[in-house]
């Protein structure tokens, strides 16, 4: 379920409406998974748990992004 930023009307002001937005979609766009390596849509199981639609293999990235800047620094294959 996607939440319109719309829906928010005007309440809690246009700066937390713009980030709010700039990270749900961040988190929607098509991801690697780094298991298939594959171009898919990951599912947030939870805060940090990520699970890819198409190998059903459950990994750790970020709260809102399932790879960082940091983790991206430890793989080795980026």
């Amino acid at each position: 379920m996607v939440i319109d930023v719309k829906s928010f009307g005007s309440r809690y002001g246009a700066g937390v409406r713009k980030k709010y937005k700039k990270i749900i979609d961040k988190m929607k766009e098509p991801t690697r998974c780094p298991y298939c390596d594959k171009i898919v849509l990951l599912k947030r199981v939870s805060v940090g748990i990520w699970q890819c639609k198409k190998c059903k293999t459950i990994f750790t990235g970020g709260a809102y992004t399932p790879r960082t800047t940091l983790g991206r620094s430890f793989m080795p294959e980026e």
